[in-house]
């Protein structure tokens, strides 16, 4: 069943995307070498409760963390631990907070110190790529608009793997509603886009291959060849001419320009 939002009802959903952004805001002041993933979630779960909000991933379908902290080869799901972040890392943070009822989600993806050139570009492109995604999430276009654009950029301009176990989904009440929403597709494929559809658009792309595997604690889906994987993740609801944004990279971009202990120079 799919649930289409009234403004009334985008406009919580906003707020509660926009407490999710400034969390991740918050992490990327903290975020250097030799802290813990683990003091990182729980940081984000004291800010998002001292907000009045509550993390919607702690619980959900017994996830313990009220974040995802998949390190390098860990594409999503991954588990905060004592092991120390370090130099070169990249570091995926995804969290959702439930807020007057309804759910925010979105993700980012961190780069600890000096990281290459080519890890630097997987980062820039999976980026892009969201923005191309979310370009096609209109009124009028198909789901699968939405993952060929994603694709296309990614996959065949420039070689990287998209996973296809792990989709983007509706948001609202619920953190996972109908419908997915693929990183791959075909363009005039799937689920026609109606005005007040609200989605969760997360590209998941991996330098190498798109194979992937599920880890020991039945959670952290890692990537098959080992190679890094970057995510990013925007909640939109999805407009006649232009797809409304529900959170932002703003101030996450900022902060994470001020802290020294992260890589930048991939804007």
């Amino acid at each position: 069943m799919i649930y289409y939002k009234t403004n009334e009802e985008v406009e919580l959903i906003r707020k509660s995307n926009l407490l999710v952004s400034a969390t991740l805001a918050e992490l990327a002041l903290h975020i250097k070498p030799g802290i813990t993933t683990k003091y990182l979630d729980t940081l984000a779960e004291a800010f998002i409760r001292d907000h009045g909000a509550i993390p919607a991933f702690k619980g959900f379908r017994d996830f313990p963390f009220s974040t995802c902290m998949s390190v390098n080869a860990a594409v999503v799901h991954g588990f905060a631990t004592d092991d120390e972040l370090k130099e070169g890392d990249v570091v995926s943070i995804d969290t959702g907070t439930v807020l007057n009822g309804f759910v925010g989600d979105s993700a980012y993806t961190f780069a600890i110190g000096e990281i290459s050139e080519e890890i630097q570009k997987l980062l820039r492109v999976t980026k892009e790529s969201l923005y191309k995604g979310i370009e096609k999430a209109v009124v009028g276009n198909r789901v699968g608009d939405i993952g060929w654009a994603i694709q296309e950029y990614t996959e065949k301009q420039n070689g990287y793997g998209v996973v296809r176990e792990l989709t983007g989904h509706g948001v609202g009440k619920s953190l996972h509603e109908e419908p997915e929403v693929p990183n791959y597709g075909r363009r005039g494929q799937g689920l026609k886009l109606q005005d007040g559809l609200v989605i969760a658009i997360e590209p998941m792309i991996n330098l190498g291959k798109k194979e992937v595997f599920c880890a020991d604690d039945d959670w952290t889906i890692l990537t098959q060849d080992g190679m890094p994987s970057a995510h990013y993740e925007h909640s939109i609801c999805v407009r006649k001419q232009k797809a409304d944004i529900l959170s932002t990279f703003v101030d996450i971009e900022a902060n994470e320009k001020k802290n020294s202990n992260l890589c930048s120079t991939y804007y």
